[in-house]
């Protein structure tokens, strides 16, 4: 039986419509048209379809003003094809240097940024929010190589979407892929079949740019350990893509239980957010950064492993993260929020509260339990909660906030510490400190709640009795 042939190229790009859902037919698809084959192909094929597609096509064409009288081609040729086809074309010219020493980006981010904002601009004068760009499979594939040389995680073996949705400017665009599904090869096969004569763009061959390297040297170099190596990688992408999906239905549901708005602050339940996969736990972090953000840009890899390197640590712990953003841990909570953490989120202690034992004290902003236990191993503990040798503790016991001169002997070590010393060390920072609960007996301080008891009061083989005190956020 003879080798089934490939789909033509229309066949691909009518399956990627008919696969995402019918066009609008009262609104223009915006097509961007660099001039290149992938885009002129893309531009032909939309327009020997468009009948059977419903579609109604309005090119836009940017001169990124980088390559001077090549650019200026560029525009010529897209202007005059768009004629002769008789599509409605929007063709500028921006400055992109400027815009990359304003922004201190690399040329590749720059011009990206420009193109794509361009292209919302454009979207946004007639009155539509969508874009149909001419990526194909060897740009989803080199996408895929470049995440993994940037270590993007697993999110970013997926690539190229065939459908993304960006923010640029105050302007929602959607950007499609219809050829996302086409080699290189093919548009270039399509556009010598139908007698179309794409411009050559020079900075494709610039060693310059990463991406050009890894086409012109790395992929070849990794053909030769595998020939079947682009395949290889859209079938991970593909793959990933898949595994990410239901993931993400996942987290969807685990956010409800887990995490809460205030303000313009996200906040986590420490114990749920502790109690789930790492994993779901990066999906979260992720989530929530793109609702503060709404977007993912130069939020990495690093960014996320960063925030779940503190989740184990006590309260006070922080990471700075892009645009402002705080990851704080708190006593019973992690909280993202943009801008400096000035403000303690604990209750203000306005004086000192004797403690019911047994029994539960309220105070404002806690609710206290102790209990005197005689079987230790029914004794959990967690950041609020801390048990005593009840025979060590001297008095009734208090609560109160810190005060000058404060000494304790931390857990841990042998003599003592000043209380203030403690948490300059333990890094608290210095806005918490006057809020931070002192429990206290007659004679010492027991406990700098959430972070150290007092190591003579602790809980040992000779134990006979345990107080358990456990704090609540009310």
């Amino acid at each position: 039986m003879p080798p089934q042939k490939a789909p033509a190229v229309e066949q691909k790009v009518t399956d990627f419509f008919r696969g995402q859902g019918p066009i609008s037919l009262d609104k223009p698809l915006v097509v961007a048209v660099s001039g290149g084959p992938d885009s002129i192909c893309l531009l032909h094929v939309l327009f020997s379809l468009r009948k059977e597609l419903g579609l109604r096509l309005h090119v836009a064409h940017l001169d990124h003003g980088l390559r001077g009288e090549e650019s200026v081609g560029d525009a010529q040729y897209v202007l005059d094809l768009c004629h002769k086809l008789g599509v409605p074309v929007t063709i500028e010219q921006r400055d992109v240097r400027a815009y990359q020493e304003q922004h201190r980006l690399t040329l590749e981010e720059a011009a990206r940024e420009v193109r794509y904002g361009f292209f919302a601009e454009v979207a946004d004068s007639i009155g539509v929010g969508c874009v149909a760009v001419g990526h194909t499979r060897d740009d989803h594939v080199e996408t895929v190589l470049l995440h993994i040389i940037r270590g993007t995680g697993t999110r970013g073996l997926r690539g190229l979407q065939p459908v993304s949705r960006l923010h640029l400017a105050g302007i929602n665009l959607t950007v499609i892929r219809p050829l996302l599904n086409v080699s290189r090869e093919e548009t270039a096969a399509y556009c010598r079949r139908h007698r179309l004569h794409p411009r050559l763009d020079t900075s494709n061959l610039s060693p310059e740019f990463l991406r050009n390297r890894m086409r012109l040297e790395l992929l070849p170099l990794l053909e030769s350990y595998n020939p079947r190596i682009v395949e290889a990688l859209a079938r991970t992408a593909r793959i990933a893509a898949d595994d990410i999906d239901v993931l993400d239905k996942v987290a969807q549901r685990r956010w409800r239980r887990t995490v809460q708005k205030e303000g313009n602050a996200i906040v986590f339940n420490r114990e749920r957010f502790r109690k789930t996969a790492p994993g779901l736990q990066r999906v979260l972090l992720r989530m929530a950064l793109e609702g503060l953000l709404g977007t993912l840009k130069d939020i990495e890899a690093r960014h996320i492993e960063g925030m779940l390197s503190v989740i184990s640590k006590p309260a006070g712990k922080k990471v700075s993260l892009p645009f402002g953003l705080t990851f704080v841990v708190e006593y019973d909570r992690f909280r993202l929020a943009r801008g400096p953490d000035d403000t303690a989120p604990f209750p203000l202690l306005d004086r000192e509260y004797p403690l019911a034992v047994p029994g539960v004290t309220a105070i404002p902003g806690w609710r206290i339990q102790a209990e005197v236990l005689s079987d230790v191993k029914k004794a959990d503990t967690d950041n609020l909660t801390a048990l005593f040798d009840f025979h060590c503790v001297a008095g009734g016991i208090a609560v109160r906030p810190r005060r000058p001169g404060d000494r304790f002997q931390p857990l841990g070590m042998n003599e003592e510490k000043k209380v203030g010393r403690f948490m300059m060390d333990a890094h608290i920072p210095q806005a918490w400190r006057s809020r931070i609960p002192i429990v206290c007996d007659a004679e010492k301080v027991l406990w700098v709640v959430g972070y150290r008891i007092d190591g003579r009061a602790k809980v040992t083989d000779g134990t006979k009795r345990v107080l358990r005190l456990r704090f609540e956020r009310v």
